[in-house]
Formats: C-alpha cells, structure tokens, sequence
C-alpha cells in the first residue's frame, strides 16, 4: 500500500497516492476458505441465544403506538406501558383474533380496536405476556417456543460505548435468507473491498479464528485491517475485530485507529416464509459510534440529523450483502451450494 498519512493535529486521514484499479486489487479468494467461514458460523450456531430475538430498534416502540412484526412466524406486538417499560406478547387478540398492533395505546394500555379488550401488559383473558427486553439501542422478545434452547433471564447484549459518549442508530432490512446466511456474510470479511469498493479500500485479514483460537472471549474472532473511504483519495485507516457471540449476531469492533470502541451489531431474526414458501429474516443493525475528539459532541448534539445518514450508508452495503445472503440461500436450498 502507498500511502501519504496525515496524523497532525485532530486528524487522521490517509491520502492514497493514486487509485488502485478494482480489479488489480489482491484478490482474497484463496484465504476466505469455504471451510474456515463455515467453521466459524457452526460454532456462532452453537453458541447459546437463550431464545432471545431482537424485535426492533428501541425507538421505534415509542410510547401510544404498538409496533408489530412477525418473529420465527409468530405474531408479535410491543408498546410502552405507562412508565416506559417495554411489553410484548401474541399479536392476535384472544378473543377472535383482531390484530392487536393496529389498536390504541392510551394511559400504557393497548386496547382492542374490536371489542375493547385492555391489556396492562400482564396475563389477562388467555393472553400471554413474551419477556421482552430494553437494551437502551434495541429491543428484544423472548419466544420459547420458536428458539428451542434453555432460556436466559436476558439477551446477550454485547458491550457498547456508554450511550452518553455516543452516536447510535438503527438499520432494519429484509432478505429471502435465513439467519445463518447472514451469519455467514459478516463472517466472511475478505469480501468488503470487493463488493463494496465505494465504502472500503485496502482489506486485510490479519488473524482468523484458526490463528488464534481461544483468544477471543465473546466468539470467533477475525481481525481486519481497513480502510472507510471519506472523499476523494482520502480514508480513515482503522483495526477491526468481527466476533459472534450468539447464533444470530455478529459484532464489528473497532479496536484501533479512528471512532477506537464504536461497534456495529448485526442481528439476523428469522420472520417467516413468504407468499412462496421462501424464508425472509430481518437484519437489525446498530451503529453505535463513539471517538474521542472534541468535535465529536457536536456529533452527539446532531445525532437526530446524523442517523438517517447511518442508515443510508448501511442500506446501501445491505442492498449488495442481502444479495449475497439470498443467493447463499439459494444455492444451499437446491444442494449446489460450493462445498
């Protein structure tokens, strides 16, 4: 790599000193190993999820308003009760099945557009709460039935900045995959200059699992040398470590360089077959960004303005990983999948 490092003052850009073709970039084929990605996502896959699901981005449960989704194909609304605290539960009603996420909230009460059946979020009438979870950035349900493990009291919710110190947003998008193929896309690094050259420049993948077993206590672990292209000839260089610390997640964290402690969770939730029997899942990404230059409150200041940018960027990189996660799919669901 050629490069012109500016390091002076509050900056930490690199300046490339010409572009390299896409095409006459090192190709990564030959290390991104069929077998060592699929090592790494059967041992995501093994790892306990205390049948936990993220639901949604928190603030997207705001308080008078149900929020409804379908999870591993069960219907599921969420509200605020009045304190804030999230509840969730089936999201047909049981007394002839009305759909409980286009009724009303009032005083942290959902009530029945048909009839008028109130739920405080307790059992009432043969509706049965789900345990649901707040981390501060997502929000979570617990479905017994449709995980099959041994439950957890919560989530494994991965260690982020203090949300005072940062920057957070949410992405949601939704592909004809299951979550082992989303998995399996951010557990294979090697493919981020390739597929996504208006975002990364420079790959590298310093250390896979299998160079360094057991190091990383939270999952396997693949450490990256990037860097995020800004305009022009000019990047942020930074370290990377992706690891999957349940069977449905996997977490970027930035260990070294620019916006050092930031993470990216990506959370694969199974919804449901569609109209044709496909399976569809939901990726729930948060960025949850934090650095340590005095600008950066000016950042947190204006984070109301800032996430729609965030999320535009990750909808673009999802708009191509969602096309390798369905075709992942579809390769594995007619046998033709390589190896």
């Amino acid at each position: 790599m050629t490069f012109l490092h500016i390091r002076r003052g509050r900056y930490a850009l690199q300046l490339r000193h010409g572009p390299v073709p896409w095409e006459r970039q090192p190709p990564t084929w030959r290390e991104a190993r069929p077998a060592l990605i699929g090592d790494a996502l059967a041992r995501a896959r093994a790892r306990p999820g205390g049948n936990w699901f993220v639901l949604a981005a928190a603030r997207d449960i705001r308080p008078g308003r149900p929020f409804g989704r379908s999870v591993a194909g069960a219907e599921v609304v969420a509200w605020r009760g009045a304190d804030g605290s999230l509840r969730a539960g089936p999201g047909a009603c049981p007394h002839l099945g009305a759909p409980l996420k286009d009724s009303p909230v009032r005083c942290g009460t959902l009530i029945c557009r048909w009839h008028g059946l109130a739920l405080d979020g307790g059992p009432f009438a043969g509706w049965e709460p789900f345990p649901a979870y707040d981390d501060g950035v997502l929000a979570w349900v617990r479905l017994d039935r449709a995980g099959g493990e041994h439950p957890l009291e919560r989530p494994v919710v991965p260690v982020r900045p203090h949300p005072a110190r940062a920057v957070s947003a949410v992405y949601t998008g939704v592909g004809r995959c299951e979550p082992q193929d989303v998995v399996a896309n951010r557990l294979d690094p090697w493919h981020g200059a390739w597929l996504h050259p208006y975002s990364f420049v420079d790959l590298t993948v310093v250390k896979t699992p299998a160079q360094d077993s057991g190091a990383v206590p939270d999952g396997d672990g693949f450490t990256v040398d990037v860097a995020f292209k800004v305009a022009g000839r000019a990047s942020v260089p930074v370290r990377a470590v992706f690891t999957a610390p349940g069977p449905r997640t996997v977490v970027m964290r930035i260990v070294a360089g620019e916006g050092q402690g930031s993470v990216v969770e990506t959370h694969a939730t199974p919804l449901g077959p569609d109209t044709a029997g496909r399976p569809r899942t939901a990726v729930i990404e948060a960025v949850v960004a934090v650095s340590d230059r005095p600008g950066f409150a000016v950042a947190r200041a204006a984070a109301p303005a800032l996430r729609p940018l965030i999320r535009a960027a990750a909808a673009r990189l999802w708009r191509d990983d969602l096309a390798y996660a369905e075709r992942r799919w579809a390769l594995r669901s007619t046998g033709r999948f390589p190896g």
